[in-house]
């Protein structure tokens, strides 16, 4: 069963250029898992701190693994000082 995810990042003010750079190396090697089925990158347009990821898993078990590899652990800790914040997962259900 497929997993829907939507992420919500903030960045400090003043660092969402640095933060931007982060989230776009973790799109790429998000991307490049087996399980990972869409992991799309948004920025809001009036709060250009606010970065917002759409994703699909392809199973509960392949985001589980998506969390523990080593791409995650390196946003977390290179973040560490521009993230505002823990981020925000929402679990949805698809309707449309």
């Amino acid at each position: 069963m497929n997993i829907y995810l939507t992420a919500i990042v903030k960045s400090k003010e003043g660092s969402a250029e640095s933060m931007k750079n982060l989230l776009q190396q973790l799109v790429v090697d998000s991307r490049k898992e087996n399980a990972c089925l869409q992991y799309d990158l948004h920025q809001d347009q009036a709060n250009r701190n606010v970065f917002i990821f759409q994703e699909i898993w392809e199973s509960q078990e392949g985001w589980n693994l998506h969390n523990s590899q080593p791409h995650i652990a390196r946003f977390i800790a290179d973040s560490v000082s521009i993230i505002d914040g823990p981020v925000t997962i929402y679990h949805t259900d698809k309707i449309s």
